[in-house]
């Protein structure tokens, strides 16, 4: 069953690791690895990701990109986004700690920022503009 605006907005704002899905061109199938993500319902997904990655060269010349998250418990449910770039702007510590806070805490939180101001500098923040949604609830696993 698909899921309401509402309910895939809340389930794309919890803390999952999302898949980030984008063409590859040169006759081979898109590139998809896991990531971090943010995101508030109504607002724009943002990844964090390094410059001159394999990612971000080829999230600029297909100027879109999409993200899908998914869960087996308690129930079968996934969410997908796809859209063009919003943003590309400079990366921060302050954004690093935002990212890192969803999935981190404490001492790792620390360690982690601390790892990416000194190692992730030239990182940059990627915001979407949602145009395609998927989603369901496909019930109980197994």
């Amino acid at each position: 069953m698909a899921l309401s605006r509402e309910e895939r907005e809340g389930f794309l704002a919890e803390p999952q690791v999302a898949a980030l899905g984008v063409a590859s061109g040169d006759g081979r199938g898109p590139l998809v690895v896991p990531i971090w993500y943010a995101y508030e319902r109504g607002g724009l997904p943002w990844i964090l990701t390094g410059a001159s990655s394999r990612k971000m060269t080829l999230i600029r010349a297909a100027g879109r990109f999409s993200l899908m998250v998914q869960r087996t418990e308690p129930t079968t449910r996934y969410v997908s986004v796809e859209g063009p770039v919003a943003e590309v702007a400079e990366g921060s510590g302050t954004l690093h700690r935002e990212m890192a806070g969803r999935y981190l805490s404490g001492a790792a939180l620390d360690e982690f920022v601390a790892f990416a101001e000194a190692e992730l500098a030239d990182h940059v923040v990627v915001r979407m503009r949602p145009e395609r949604w998927l989603s369901a609830d496909l019930g109980a696993a197994g």
